[in-house]
């Protein structure tokens, strides 16, 4: 859904402050979310040319991803969960940096599983469209509540 006033993205990530890279939710659907991002919003990140490293573009999916599944949760009116990012597959980078300034568009699309471990595919572009900037599936784990995650570890499994 596209033309939809969405929450702040701070209420949709669990970065806050600096690490909170996004700028605001474009696009959102049952299977996809788009947002915006300004690498220059990345400070903390940037060389001292002021652009980002395109490996953050990582980061800047995966908070995409937790932007995805905190809107799917609050449309069922529960509490996002949490989720980690594990790894990656067959990411491409076409660029090496990302110059401050320049608005992209990053893209997370649902691939598989819905607790537990999770893919997306995800891409990143420039906001007024072109060649794919980076790309590649990200997996996460998906579970109830944080206290979930600490059982796991409690029992050495």
């Amino acid at each position: 859904m596209s033309g939809v006033e969405f929450p702040e993205i701070a209420t949709l990530v669990p970065q806050t402050g600096p690490m909170c890279l996004l700028d605001r939710v474009l696009e959102h659907g049952p299977e996809y979310t788009v947002c915006a991002v300004d690498p220059g919003r990345s400070r903390l990140l940037a060389g001292p040319d002021g652009n980002v490293a395109a490996w953050v573009g990582l980061e800047y999916m995966a908070q995409c991803i937790a932007a995805h599944g905190g809107l799917l949760a609050r449309e069922l009116g529960q509490a996002p969960k949490p989720g980690l990012f594990l790894g990656s597959r067959r990411v491409r980078f076409g660029v090496g940096c990302f110059e401050s300034g320049r608005e992209l568009r990053v893209s997370a699309r649902h691939h598989h599983g819905e607790r537990g471990l999770v893919a997306f595919d995800c891409e990143i572009q420039e906001a007024m469209g072109g060649a794919s900037l980076v790309s590649g599936r990200l997996n996460v784990y998906i579970v109830e509540s944080w206290g979930e995650l600490g059982a796991i570890g409690a029992d050495g499994n």
